[in-house]
């Protein structure tokens, strides 16, 4: 065990608070004040209580530690330098600048020891509780009575601007209704924002807040009293049945003279006069920036050495694990490595033409049925509208306090936070998070698909009544823009399936792809489904488009559809075939998958020859103008919906076969003339 001392461990401290000074002074660009007031609590965690080895960053029983206020980076990297982990001296020099490993907010996968993205407030705190939830799922599926091979803290550090953000009530609210008492976080509760006080805007009672939501609420009144920090964390680990936050009354800009408890320590340098008055007023006697003490590096170098022990211990335990439940150890391994197996591409299901409509969103829940069982970490829910979104099966059990092994969770009215919570367990790992709300309701959502995006992690979405076709629900439930919106997303697969044979391989596609969320768009009206002997195998989907239709191998005019707009337009093909026209059909559900595709199978789809092209989509234009050219057109809407029935709509917003025939005739019209 590392040797501590009251004179060691404020030098140390100081140490985190200096190098995070220097940090933001030499990089001109930064937040100082957080880092400074902070710094005892990562020295106490990270030196004293966190389970963690720097030699080994992706440990599974490791503690985890989340900075949801990410604009404290220079926090973050300072312990994680001292405390061993691969990231330098120089690194740390290189604070905000290109290509270094210290950017301005922390990133997941770039720097050794960053366990999510965070800088967009709320996002942090909200991914802690999606962790927690992954590893309550994998507890229950893997600990056993004799051998805990999942035991372990998720520690974290929220502001006020963290608990301002409406994400962190929802997070915190069914945090609390989940009794996940692994969560231990701390509040930087140091009374200023950019804007001045948070007094300017922000004057609720945090502390009953959070135990109206179920959490045990500590309080820590003097940060840099080390001893009341790990009576804290003590008292913490002994809730069985709530996750704590610990109200922690810091100093922004700690040290400061001129700048400590205002605004100005929060998002600016302190300045090289004003650093070096800090250091003086706080008795650090170096005048070399960047500088660790001897004595501090011997001590972190015992915690580096305290970590790879713990490992080893848990390595030991792993291994009586394996040869007592080798089944089990198997399974687990699998799980973290992404290993699915093969049983469950035998499950999809192959959808008949029995005459009768289908509903894509229906036939997702179809493929949930049939693939559920094969996959036992595929973990799903919905925001509060599981029969439309169809999205819980016939096996599965409610995820509660009671039970987490359950595999399906009630978010409740909580889109946002179900966007971050899945994050967080896709992060944790071991598990296959999916999550359903209407189309619509992912401008909710988006923050959350975008750091999906960024971080490279796998999410599921299942986006339902993806359409006009909502009908009486009225503009305010209808998707016009959506589309378009996560399409530009980078990095976001966006796959809208035609009917039911495609949505099995919008599945299939989603649970292979390698890096990045999965957006599912699904409609609520029924859609005939295809006979897979009469057209081409749904697997085209695989490839983002593919020639569904076409009545020569030389056509003059390709329409090209999504969703349920697919079969408007092989009916409109049929219609124009009677007038002599040579016409294909291509399906066309995600541009993402068909621009990962060769130059040749793009040419064999869609033949630069071929000028007179139609995009038939209910949303807007945007972006399709790529796919129809200059000479095209685009049937699609660019104005909001309206209430009443769906058929009625789809005519009256010209997704008719009249219209898609008019529409074609005129540009063929056009090219002749």
């Amino acid at each position: 065990m590392p040797i501590h001392s009251k004179q060691l461990d404020e030098l140390s401290i100081n140490t985190i608070r200096f190098l995070s000074a220097d940090g933001v002074q030499k990089a001109n660009s930064g937040h100082p004040g957080m880092p400074m007031a902070c710094a005892p609590i990562v020295f106490v965690l990270y030196s004293k209580y966190m389970k963690h080895n720097p030699i080994n960053p992706k440990w599974l029983n490791r503690d985890r530690f989340i900075l949801s206020a990410g604009h404290g980076s220079m926090l973050l990297y300072s312990i994680l330098h001292l405390s061993g982990y691969d990231l330098s001296l120089d690194e740390l020099k290189n604070f905000r600048q290109w290509g270094s490993k210290t950017p301005g907010h922390p990133e997941f996968g770039l720097t050794a020891g960053v366990e999510t993205s965070t800088g967009p407030l709320g996002q942090g705190i909200a991914n802690a509780v999606g962790m927690a939830m992954a590893q309550a799922f994998l507890s229950a599926n893997f600990n056993q009575n004799d051998i805990k091979i999942l035991d372990h803290y998720i520690y974290g550090i929220c502001s006020d601007g963290d608990l301002m953000e409406g994400i962190s009530h929802e997070a915190a609210s069914l945090a609390g209704h989940l009794k996940l008492n692994k969560i231990i976080f701390f509040y930087d509760n140091n009374g200023i924002s950019i804007d001045g006080k948070t007094s300017l805007s922000y004057s609720e009672d945090v502390q009953k807040r959070f135990e109206a939501y179920n959490w045990n609420v500590l309080h820590v009144n003097n940060v840099n009293n080390v001893d009341e920090i790990e009576s804290a964390i003590q008292s913490a680990q002994k809730s069985l049945d709530k996750p704590t936050l610990i109200i922690t009354n810091t100093h922004i800009g700690y040290g400061s003279p001129n700048k400590q408890d205002t605004s100005e320590a929060h998002g600016s340098p302190l300045g090289e006069e004003e650093v070096k008055l800090a250091k003086k007023n706080l008795g650090w006697n170096y005048e070399e920036t960047f500088f660790v003490p001897q004595e501090v590096k011997e001590l972190f170098k015992q915690v580096k050495v305290k970590g790879e022990k713990q490992e080893a211990e848990w390595q030991k335990l792993f291994e009586d694990y394996k040869k007592k439940y080798p089944e089990k150890a198997k399974q687990l391994i699998d799980w973290i490595n992404g290993k699915l197996g093969g049983e469950w591409k035998s499950k999809l299901p192959v959808f008949e033409d029995d005459g009768k409509k289908l509903a894509t969103r229906a036939a997702s829940g179809k493929v949930i049925d049939a693939i559920a069982p094969a996959i036992p970490n595929l973990i799903g829910g919905s925001a509060d509208l599981t029969p439309s979104n169809n999205t819980r099966t016939k096996i599965y059990e409610d995820y509660s306090a009671s039970n987490y092994g359950g595999r399906y969770i009630r978010y409740g009215v909580r889109e946002h936070a179900m966007g971050s919570l899945m994050n967080g367990m896709a992060l944790y790992g071991g598990v296959i998070p999916y999550g359903g709300t209407f189309f619509v309701f992912s401008d909710y959502m988006r923050p959350t698909i975008r750091l999906a995006s960024i971080s490279g992690i796998k999410p599921i979405y299942i986006f339902t009544h993806d359409s006009i076709g909502v009908g009486e629900d009225g503009p305010t439930h209808q998707p016009i823009e959506h589309l378009a919106a996560l399409r530009c997303i980078p990095k976001l697969i966006v796959i809208r399936p035609a009917e039911a044979n495609e949505t099995a391989y919008a599945w299939k596609a989603a649970l292979e792809h390698k890096e990045g969320p999965v957006a599912l768009i699904l409609a609520r009206q029924g859609v005939p489904t295809l006979d897979q002997k009469k057209y081409p195998s749904a697997e085209g989907l695989l490839k983002g488009a593919y020639v569904l239709y076409e009545s020569s191998e030389k056509p003059e005019l390709i329409l090209m559809a999504s969703g349920s707009e697919v079969d408007l337009s092989l009916k409109a093909a049929k219609e124009l075939e009677k007038d002599g026209l040579k016409v294909r059909v291509v399906s066309f559900p995600s541009w993402e998958l068909f621009e990962k595709q060769s130059a040749e199978y793009k040419e064999s789809v869609l033949p630069a020859s071929v000028l007179a092209r139609v995009s038939v989509e209910a949303g807007v234009a945007q972006g399709w103008q790529k796919y129809t050219g200059q000479f095209g057109a685009n049937i699609s809407i660019e104005k909001y919906g309206a209430s009443g029935p769906e058929k009625i709509l789809m005519a009256k917003y010209g997704f008719t076969v009249e219209n898609i025939c008019a529409t074609a005739k005129k540009i063929i019209s056009s090219l002749v003339y």
